[in-house]
């Protein structure tokens, strides 16, 4: 979740993406998204199981934040709003 390039970076793992889209969006999903706001979904990868997407949140989470933002670029240059996507 992120405002823009220039904004707040926020990576989190959920087994329910619309839903924890949809909370923080409405200011119930982390306190860190509720104070740096970060409402658009601009990235996401699909796991087979729960542990395996954890460390991948743990690994991309330690990275440098030009390396995340390669990440997401590669993906969605636009950075376009993918919770319709997801919806889909």
């Amino acid at each position: 979740m992120a405002p823009g390039a220039h904004g707040t970076l926020y990576v989190g793992v959920t087994a329910a993406i619309a839903a924890r889209v949809m909370q923080h969006r409405e200011g119930r999903g982390s306190v860190f998204c509720k104070e740096h706001g970060c409402p658009r979904l601009v990235y996401v990868e699909r796991h087979e199981g729960i542990e395996e997407a954890i460390r991948r949140e743990k690994q991309v989470k330690a990275w440098k934040r030009q390396w995340k933002l390669r990440l997401i670029r590669a993906g969605n240059p636009e950075w376009r709003d993918l919770f319709e996507d997801v919806l889909a």
